[in-house]
């Protein structure tokens, strides 16, 4: 397979750029013009082309593109150029940028094209493109359009050569996952209803109106970081917190920048919203905002998924391009608007509570891992929920409710047993697990939280001996040795972190202890990077347990979108689930290989008891 190194040099102004609107609009605008490309092919030598559409189309259309890898940093522009301005779409498609997010994402480097020649010592970027600012392609005298394409070019050649670096003992796995995360942009085959759109957006709209109307809160309440925590808390909202990048202490995320808070902008609870828009001084919330870019997208054609590979040190998803479908409400009428195209249906597959599986099996807790196993069975026999024996959830109801008998579980306690299991797995203590449970609209006072978290920790011993492991994890790293974490084998600690099945790493940067002024305790802190910025976080052996636990699950779900990916179009993924298209004709055999691939367990984890649930439709809102 040939590697086909490519860049785009196009058409930007101080209005028109990636930095006032997004990629998506930016390469559909009418206003986009190509200036010129280069290619390399293999290590060949980088030519350079500048010429009409159609030429420049003509041009592309010599290389191989059907047996090629393609190569670009920022791999969705590039290819979002190829396919939706020329029609290309090569074999493979690897992201210089993706990779070094995965390998390098919190060392504290930029991940530029500058940057990263200048860290791998590959040479120096040009600034010629600084020069074209406001130029279309005629605009250019013959000297000008030289120079650029010489700076074109020179922009190849540094992308190949950090791809060899990146390349060498990068994980196959991960590769196809870029292949396929940037695919789901660049290749887009999700539609938008239009006008369920225009009626959401009218409906946002009109009852944003009747509740700001009606907001009878002082704006000095609003403005007061203390009282508007209060007035949140009385919401049963976790209030969103923030290490100070100043002093390394917990504040209040209240800032317009601080994206926990802006994502309170379309919290379920419209009184919030109206809340958070006051305080920010906003006249949009973000479900009114996002509604209108849906419209605006819908306008220009299909919807491209844009997330982001690595966006988090454990390898999660991301979202990306000013959508972010990783925090899609889950009731969103948004969701209904999102179809699959015609002949095809819509399946939503998610991984049933996998970070607890994976917690449980990973810690020994091998009676809880038996729980899930048995209730799997029930599952697939087809037990109604309320006769099984081995729900998990009425299993740690049954313990915090003092029930002999599974069975007698109520509904509701069922509800409590699922925060519970779901939310103490990590260290959570008892005054945190109230603002959680409350934020689930379970109402708990003091002694209940106390008992409830007692209750957790004694029915299952092995968590919070592998919290334990962790603070020894931590000790260890920052003394340059190494310690045991979780079964063995899965996890390795070594000099760059915690080692993960995929060879690749969770990191620590700059891990160290710190004197803590609140407390006067020592406590444990690594860098870690926001935007520009650099900020210390606070980590501790239940952090470090939440870490692996999602990275694992990360990965497990990475492999399962691969296997899904050889027979089904993959279009999405949020979170722990997947979501793909079928065939209409096919649609119980295309739902059923879901499942299958989802329940399908890892080499590395074969007595890890997987299970999904699925939905189908025309619609991601079923």
């Amino acid at each position: 397979m040939n590697i086909i190194t490519i860049d785009f040099e196009t058409f930007y102004s101080q209005q028109f750029s990636l930095s006032k609107i997004t990629t998506e609009e930016y390469v559909r605008h009418e206003l986009f013009e190509t200036i010129g490309v280069a290619v390399k092919v293999d290590d060949g030598k980088t030519q350079w082309f500048s010429g009409t559409k159609a030429a420049t189309k003509k041009w592309l259309d010599q290389f191989p593109w059907d047996d090629a890898a393609a190569v670009a940093h920022n791999a969705v522009f590039d290819m979002a150029i190829l396919n939706w301005q020329f029609d290309i779409r090569p074999k493979r498609i690897v992201d210089t940028l993706s990779m070094a997010r995965a390998l390098h994402g919190t060392d504290g480097i930029s991940l530029s094209l500058k940057s990263l020649a200048e860290y791998f010592n590959l040479g120096v970027k040009g600034t010629e493109v600084i020069n074209a600012l406001g130029k279309n392609r005629l605009d250019f005298t013959a000297e000008e359009l030289s120079r650029y394409g010489d700076y074109c070019i020179n922009d190849v050649e540094l992308t190949y050569e950090m791809f060899k670096v990146l390349a060498d003992g990068f994980p196959t796995t991960e590769l196809r996952l870029i292949d396929l995360t940037i695919r789901m942009f660049t290749e887009p085959k999700l539609t938008l209803d239009k006008q369920v759109l225009t009626n959401h957006l009218s409906n946002v709209r009109s009852s944003k109106e009747a509740l700001m109307s009606k907001l009878n809160y002082d704006k000095a309440d609003l403005m007061s970081n203390p009282k508007l925590a209060e007035l949140l808390e009385f919401h049963s909202v976790v209030v969103p917190m923030k290490v100070s990048p100043a002093n390394g202490k917990q504040t209040y995320a209240f800032a317009k920048s601080d994206e926990a808070f802006k994502e309170l902008l379309e919290h379920e609870n419209p009184q919030v919203q109206a809340i958070v828009a006051a305080r920010l001084g906003v006249k949009s919330t973000l479900e009114e905002t996002r509604t209108e870019r849906f419209i605006n997208i819908a306008d220009r054609g299909t919807l491209p998924i844009p997330l982001r590979y690595y966006a988090a040190h454990t390898g999660r998803w991301g979202g990306d391009d000013k959508v972010n479908m990783q925090n899609l409400p889950r009731k969103s009428p948004l969701k209904k608007a999102i179809r699959a195209p015609d002949g095809y249906l819509l399946v939503d597959c998610d991984s049933s509570q996998i970070e607890a599986r994976v917690l449980a099996w990973m810690s020994g807790q091998e009676d809880l891992v038996e729980f899930f196993e048995k209730n799997n069975s029930e599952i697939a026999a087809g037990v109604p929920k309320q006769e099984m024996q081995f729900d998990p959830y009425r299993i740690m109801a049954s313990q915090i409710y003092g029930l002999s008998n599974v069975r007698d579980v109520t509904d509701e306690q069922r509800q409590v047993g699922k925060v519970v299991l779901l939310g103490a797995g990590y260290g959570l203590g008892w005054r945190k697990f109230g603002t959680y449970a409350k934020a689930q609209g379970i109402e708990v006072d003091d002694e209940f939280s106390r008992r409830t978290i007692e209750v957790y920790r004694s029915t299952f011993p092995m968590v919070p001996q592998v919290w334990a492991q962790g603070d020894k994890v931590l000790e260890a790293m920052r003394s340059g040795q190494t310690a045991p974490l979780g079964k063995l084998g899965v996890l390795v600690v070594d000099e760059q972190g915690i080692r993960l099945p995929n060879n690749l790493h969770i990191k620590y940067p700059n891990l160290r202890e710190i004197n803590d002024p609140d407390t006067g305790k020592r406590r444990t802190v690594y860098d870690t990077k926001r935007g520009r910025s650099t900020i210390i976080k606070g980590i501790w052996g239940g952090g470090v347990t939440e870490n692996w636990a999602q990275a694992l699950a990360r990965i497990i779900i990475g492999e399962q979108m691969l296997m899904v990916a050889r027979k089904l179009p993959v279009v999405m993924t949020v979170h722990d689930s997947i979501g793909a298209l079928v065939k209409t004709d096919e649609a119980d055999t295309g739902r059923t290989f879901v499942e299958q691939c989802m329940r399908i367990r890892p080499k590395w984890a074969q007595g890890l008891p997987l299970n999904c649930e699925s939905k189908i439709g025309e619609s991601y809102g079923g």
